[in-house]
């Protein structure tokens, strides 16, 4: 996915504290501790409710991570496991780990995920590519491997009798109190695997695994995955010791994708089943779920051209399926985690067929029971179902798309709210996720523009039990000598030229002088599935920016998210177009502003981010005097299919979509010395191919531009502890001579 830069724009509110300002430097925003302070990760409650655990980074080092855990009961948190302990950090993972990591977008090393039995006994930690296992009784932790290749995606199973993994390529198993592990497939090699999702499933859709545990623990669904028929691009890993040539296979938009079977596995007596997924084989797997009783295997099939997704419910002892629900689009039908069987049989289901995304209860049968959320707002996620109270705990944007609440609502009898609207569980002004309990309790997270994430235990009502992390703004915290000259920033609304509201924010310079004329910079994301501008705590790692003088805006343009279905596939078919023309109005204002120096505007961005900061300073007339350009897509057709295709269907069924947002169609209006193009030279996902076409091209046309290039670096260079601070500072150096003349 082409996932929102981890350049966007960073500030909270002035707090009206005595301490002596200080200047934020681009060297601090990347030292230890961070400067957001202790934050939870990867919070769980334990399956008797006694204590919640989390990952948390050390405190000299934020990027490796440690297991915590807090009593419900009270009590100061404390450390469970030391990953120090158990690993240096030293191993070099394997290259299936490292694109895993980089499909989820996981930087740090340490305990990274973890997971607990459903009887509370054991917590099973992955580290460095083997596992551990932390026994509660006791506290004791055992080392379950030690082998040459690496452990992934490692679950309990759900009785708690076996812990299973992927290893080269097959899908193991190991019983948890000791003995011999269990290959349950064979054959994994070169192209074939079992039990893994795919590249574009990890990608784009969403779903990072390729087996799914009935939870009676008696049988177990894996994938059968066949990259044979997708293409090779070798891809040269130009790391500082030299280059190796990893051979990709990587399905760009129009070729053909990995066919990929599903299978079930009686544990019992070995028996393997084939789930008939029909005849086409050119199709997505997108979810795979088990109802609460064992007894039906859901699968969520989407068409190649996703604009169908159909639910089927197989029996797993035939493999044979009935579609209960079909859900179609003229545009797209986005993917999600909403689907949740019910004990008594029912499904809880989320569509947008009424132009936002809402909550809906179906029958076993599929049928419609009744539509559970309302209204001219789009439902976020179902973060969980009380099936006592039966109620869904969901987050949503209800008031405004700039904050985020924790609701509840009845899917039985009495409403949870009144007239059955939804109950605020959490309170106004920020931005809230949740993690939820079978019983309604959950741990919520929240923060705004003058908060740092805190995360607490709260009972079902919504009522704070405990702190996880209060992580409290005040003296001690790693933010609070720069606190007090932190800018409030500016919130707003602009017309779209179809009269679409856009949403905007402006943060103005430290020591801001409003008889003086400053140059901006836009930072820009501008695709889908990201929304820029909200309440929420923001990054601090462009405020040096705001050091050194510059104003600095969002905007999020029609196509992004958490609005209206019409709002997001205003861009179907033709992406760098609509969203490029809502960038430019907000370009525009910003060149009516008394204090912006109009002749001098930068735009940024990283990865979509990239391809919008192209468009943007090679549209006719640009108002953009400078632009830094990280990882873009110049040519949506070395992209992969399912996220492309999704928004601009396949290249022989758009040439024209596909020609109109070609960077190199454009580059008659670009000025010279102009652009900073930068890009990591073993990006898997936006291939490197991308920019050096843009070079050679840059270069016949003898156009002059600046390149900063990161040697053994992926897709997420910006974040990285490690060229993170390089990236930032080559981009303060390229403003600062474009658009101040230094």
């Amino acid at each position: 996915m082409i996932r929102p830069s981890l350049l966007a724009i960073t500030a909270a509110l002035a707090l009206s504290s005595p301490v002596l300002a200080q200047n934020l430097t681009p060297e601090r925003v990347f030292a230890d501790p961070a400067l957001s302070g202790p934050t939870a990760k990867g919070v769980a409650l334990s399956p008797d409710g006694k204590r919640v655990t989390y990952l948390k980074g050390k405190a000299d080092a934020a990027n490796v991570q440690d297991l915590w855990a807090a009593d419900v009961a009270g009590g100061e948190p404390y450390r469970l496991i030391d990953s120090a302990a158990l690993s240096s950090g030293a191993k070099a993972l394997s290259e299936a780990e490292l694109a895993r990591r980089e499909r989820a977008r996981v930087s740090a090393r340490g305990i990274v995920e973890y997971s607990w039995d459903s009887q509370g006994r054991f917590i099973l930690v992955p580290l460095d590519g083997d596992l551990y296992l932390d026994s509660v009784a006791n506290g004791k932790v055992s080392r379950l491997t030690e082998t040459p290749g690496d452990e992934v995606d490692a679950k309990v199973s759900p009785k708690g009798g076996f812990v299973s993994y992927v290893r080269d390529q097959n899908l193991y198993i190991k019983p948890i109190t000791g003995g011999a592990e269990k290959a349950l497939t064979a054959g994994g090699k070169d192209a074939l695997s079992f039990g893994v999702a795919e590249f574009v499933a990890q990608e784009e859709m969403d779903r990072f695994t390729g087996y799914w545990w009935n939870p009676n623990e008696t049988s177990i669904a894996y994938t059968r995955v066949d990259e044979s028929g997708v293409d090779i691009v070798p891809r040269a890993d130009i790391g500082p010791g030299g280059a190796t040539v990893v051979e990709q296979r990587y399905p760009r938009a129009g070729r053909p994708n990995a066919v990929v079977d599903l299978f079930v596995q009686d544990m019992a007596s070995g028996k393997t089943i084939q789930i008939d997924l029909g005849s086409n084989k050119d199709i997505y797997l997108a979810r795979v779920d088990w109802s609460a009783d064992g007894k039906t295997l859901y699968v969520q099939r989407q068409a190649r051209d996703q604009k169908t997704l159909e639910l089927i419910a197989y029996d797993p002892a035939t493999g044979v399926g009935k579609t209960i629900l079909t859900e179609t689009d003229a545009h797209w039908l986005e993917l999600n985690d909403d689907f949740k069987p019910l004990k008594d049989g029912s499904f809880l289901w989320s569509s947008e067929k009424s132009g936002y995304k809402h909550l809906y209860h179906h029958a076993a049968t599929g049928k419609l029971i009744a539509q559970i959320t309302k209204g001219d707002w789009p439902m976020a996620d179902l973060e969980g179902v009380d099936e006592t109270r039966k109620v869904a705990i969901f987050s949503a944007s209800i008031e405004t798309p700039l904050e985020r609440r924790i609701y509840e609502v009845s899917y039985g009898k009495p409403a949870s709210g009144k007239n059955g609207a939804p109950k605020a569980l959490t309170s106004a002004g920020g931005w809230w996720s949740a993690k939820v309990a079978p019983n309604g309790a959950f741990a919520g997270s929240y923060s705004d523009i003058k908060t740092p994430p805190q995360t607490a235990l709260y009972a079902p009502d919504g009522q704070r039990v405990r702190w996880i992390e209060e992580n409290r703004l005040a003296e001690g915290h790693p933010y609070w000598p720069y606190a007090a000259t932190l800018p409030v920033p500016e919130y707003g609304v602009l017309k779209a030229a179809d009269g679409e509201v856009l949403h905007y924010e402006i943060l103005k310079p430290i020591g801001f002088d409003p008889a003086k004329k400053y140059p901006a910079i836009v930072s820009v994301y501008g695709g889908p599935h990201a929304q820029t501008v909200n309440k929420g705590w923001q990054s601090v790692r462009e405020r040096p920016y705001l050091e050194d003088g510059y104003v600095i805006f969002k905007l999020d343009n029609r196509g992004s998210t958490n609005r209206s279905a019409k709002f997001k596939r205003a861009l179907d078919r033709r992406m760098g177009t609509v969203e490029v023309d809502d960038q430019l109005v907000g370009a525009k204002f910003l060149q009516t502003l008394a204090y912006v120096d109009a002749g001098n505007l930068g735009v940024m961005g990283w990865s979509y981010g990239g391809f919008m900061t192209l468009m943007l300073m090679t549209a006719p007339d640009t108002p953009f005097k400078a632009g830094a350009a990280g990882a873009p897509p110049t040519a949506w057709g070395l992209y992969d299919t399912h996220y492309t295709e999704q928004f601009m269907g396949k290249p022989d069924e758009n040439k024209d979509g596909y020609a109109r947002s070609d960077a190199l169609n454009r580059l008659k209006n670009l000025k010279p010395n102009s652009l900073l193009l930068l890009h990591g030279m073993a990006d898997d996902n936006v291939i490197f191919e991308n920019s050096t076409r843009l070079i050679a091209a840059l270069q016949k046309n003898a156009t002059p531009f600046e390149m900063m290039l990161y040697p053994g670096e992926r897709h997420s260079a910006p974040g990285s502890r490690t060229k993170g601070l390089h990236v930032l500072k080559t981009h303060l150096d390229f403003f600062d001579r474009q658009l101040k003349g230094r």
